[in-house]
């Protein structure tokens, strides 16, 4: 490729891209006129990359020229394990790009999302005036940020919007102790809807019902689970129940368990299990949770309810259900939640399921979830809602708060622990995210088909449906990657399949069904594909060179984008003299004094350098004679049609309007 071409796709001058290139690896020398295709596609596919990069050394590269020689305090951060260069400027205090530029300057090239181990944060900070020590604690920067989100949320919404909502609870203790066995003894006997035959599902939570009050358990294997998702800033549960063995009594994970409910700061309940075992001494029980614990049992003159259970033959079941609801009616305050906002929750399980792909367990903490909508992750989008189901299987329309769900066919299998929420395009929070509507078809000047989805009520957004067939996985990413940064807010790409090996039958009618463009990358059809492309009007075209997949699709956006007004400056007449004033014009006098003005063009008054009116330039004179044009520096005469409101020593603009392709 020519070095002129590449320069021209990057968008920037030959000098520009020849200075570039050494600062990121790719020295071709001053004189070089053309570059190796490879390279050439390399930088191209990682030019936003590389941007990023260059823009980072240029700040970091003036912010050191600035700097004087006035000592700066050096200043302390604690740190994870590893940390994000974004979340590491933001404690230090400095900007992004001044750690970004200090960690290309030791070789290390990464995103400002991007994780960086303690060693390289400690090796940078000393040129940056930090002293980074490691947070024993294992805490994570991003941790403080998501603690507060849901608190957050709820602050936000008004108290007369908040409502009553089922607590959700979470069961620990020390492994041997019967935590299953207790859960399986609740489910049985008092699961929702038992009468209407429901086979419960392991989806890592359920509800039950207790005195016609819902009660939410998160049914996870023990509290390395819930330890996870506190450590993520996830606040899942509102009262906990701490299970402790009649015949074993504390344990070190019962201890472990404890400090972990005690951090959270929820209210508690204990459980001493298995009274129906030989041995079993809850008394006992009591003296070691009030003196290795300091837990004080009710009736020894404490606040903590202790309650006896056999999970094995049900005793005692009601008792705890009926500890709960108290404990909630006491928290009331706090177990409530908007059904009316934005869903908002928390990840409590997610794996990838050989058949349906991601499936995770979401716990819906405010607001009311609703099919159709999209679910994101720190912005990033995670799927559309297609179906949802509770813990028996059922499908669901919507959520509510405390609701637990089982959602399958996500983009990503999210962590557990994570704070789900529906995706929002309105800035200020209120709306919900508009629906995806009917499906158009329009067609180019050329006769080409171009698909599109409408978005949004007033149809102002359109997609370009594509299909993604490539030789390998990585291609086939790259390119949705490249195509996606294509998104404006008035076309989007939506890739409908991504799959490998060549084009097939199956993929022309999926073409033809969803109204879709195929595109290969190294692949082939065969011969009867191809003529089925044709007869069908399915647009299939075949690329090896990923930058011109892409122009083609930027093309086409392009073509849905239509056209646009814009403004072309002609010159600018100062007003040395008023001769007429009407009722809606005005003859006046000037000089040009930049550009050469036309007759029949539009006008934009301008006093003390802002807009006052506008109005036309309806016809010119020079001499007294009616002209066309008068150039710079000479005088002319103008009829303004507009407001009369033009004084001695106002600037008109004078412009034209044209239309311009609109281009991404």
């Amino acid at each position: 490729m020519n070095v002129t071409a590449l320069a021209r796709k990057l968008r920037m001058t030959t000098t520009e891209l020849f200075d570039a290139l050494p600062q990121l690896g790719f020295d071709i020398g001053r004189r070089a006129i053309k570059i190796n295709d490879s390279t050439a596609h390399k930088i191209i596919l990682n030019w936003p990359k590389f941007k990023r990069q260059l823009e980072a050394l240029k700040v970091a590269a003036e912010e050191k020229e600035a700097q004087d020689d006035v000592p700066i305090e050096k200043k302390k951060i604690s740190i994870p394990t590893t940390i994000t260069v974004k979340d590491l400027a933001s404690l230090s205090g400095l900007s992004v790009s001044k750690v970004l530029g200090e960690l290309m300057k030791n070789g290390v090239f990464v995103s400002m999302n991007e994780r960086i181990d303690y060693d390289t944060a400690m090796i940078i900070g000393e040129d940056l005036n930090l002293e980074v020590s490691l947070d024993e604690n294992g805490g994570d920067y991003e941790e403080d940020k998501n603690k507060n989100k849901l608190k957050d949320v709820l602050d936000k919404e008004e108290k007369s919007t908040l409502k009553e909502r089922p607590p959700v609870i979470v069961v620990m203790g020390h492994v041997d102790h019967g935590k299953t066995k207790l859960l399986d003894a609740i489910r049985e006997t008092h699961i929702v809807d038992k009468e209407a035959g429901g086979i419960t599902q392991h989806i890592g939570a359920y509800q039950v019902t207790r005195h016609n009050k819902l009660i939410t358990f998160i049914d996870t294997p023990g509290h390395e689970v819930f330890t996870a998702m506190r450590s993520r800033g996830a606040k899942v549960a509102d009262i906990a129940i701490l299970v402790v063995a009649a015949d074993d009594g504390v344990k070190p994970q019962t201890v472990e368990a404890f400090r972990i409910i005690e951090q959270t700061g929820i209210p508690y309940i204990v459980a001493i299990n298995k009274i129906d075992k030989e041995g079993a001494d809850i008394e006992r029980v009591k003296n070691e949770l009030s003196s290795q614990l300091k837990i004080i049992p009710e009736d020894w003159g404490g606040k903590i309810m202790c309650v006896p259970v056999s999970a094995m033959n049900g005793e005692g079941i009601d008792n705890i259900l009926d500890s709960i609801l108290l404990i909630a009616e006491m928290e009331q305050e706090k177990i409530v939640a908007n059904p009316d906002a934005l869903a908002i929750g928390t990840v409590i399980e997610s794996h990838i399921d050989r058949g349906e792909g991601p499936v995770a367990t979401f716990l819906i903490q405010n607001g009311t979830l609703k099919n159709g909508e999209i679910i994101c992750l720190d912005k990033q989008p995670l799927g559309k809602i297609r179906i949802m189901r509770d813990y028996l299987g059922r499908a669901l329309t919507e959520a509510l708060p405390s609701t637990p769900i089982r959602i399958a066919g996500l983009k990503a299998a999210p962590n557990i622990g994570d704070i789900i929420e529906v995706y929002n395009e309105n800035s200020d929070g209120t709306g919900r995210k508009l629906r995806l509507g009917k499906i158009k078809k329009s067609s180019d000047k050329k006769g080409e088909t171009t698909h599109m989805v409408e978005q949004d009520d007033e149809g102002k957004t359109k997609k370009v449906n594509i299909i993604i067939k490539s030789d390998v996985l990585g291609s086939a990413e790259a390119i949705e990657e490249a195509l996606t940064k294509l998104n404006n807010q008035e076309v989007k790409i939506k890739v409908i399949r991504k799959g490998l090996g060549n084009i097939t039958e199956g993929d022309v009618d999926l073409a033809l069904s969803s109204e879709a463009i195929i595109l290969g990358f190294n692949v082939k059809q065969s011969p009867a594909v191809e003529m089925l492309a044709r007869d069908k009007k399915v647009d299939l075209k075949n690329y090896r060179i990923i930058y011109e997949l892409v122009d083609y699709v930027k093309d086409k956006m392009e073509k849905l984008m239509g056209i646009e007004i814009v403004q072309k400056e002609l010159g600018r007449v100062k007003v040395i003299a008023i001769f007429k004033t009407e009722n809606k014009s005005q003859v006046i006098g000037g000089k040009v004094e930049g550009g050469t003005i036309e007759s029949k063009t539009k006008i934009n008054v301008m006093r003390n350098d802002k807009k006052i009116a506008n109005g036309k330039l309806a016809q010119l004179q020079a001499g007294k004679l009616d002209v066309n044009q008068v150039a710079s520096e000479q005088e002319c005469g103008i009829l303004f049609e507009g407001d009369p409101i033009i004084e001695v020593g106002d600037v008109l603009k004078i412009y034209k309007e044209e239309e311009s392709k609109k281009r991404l």
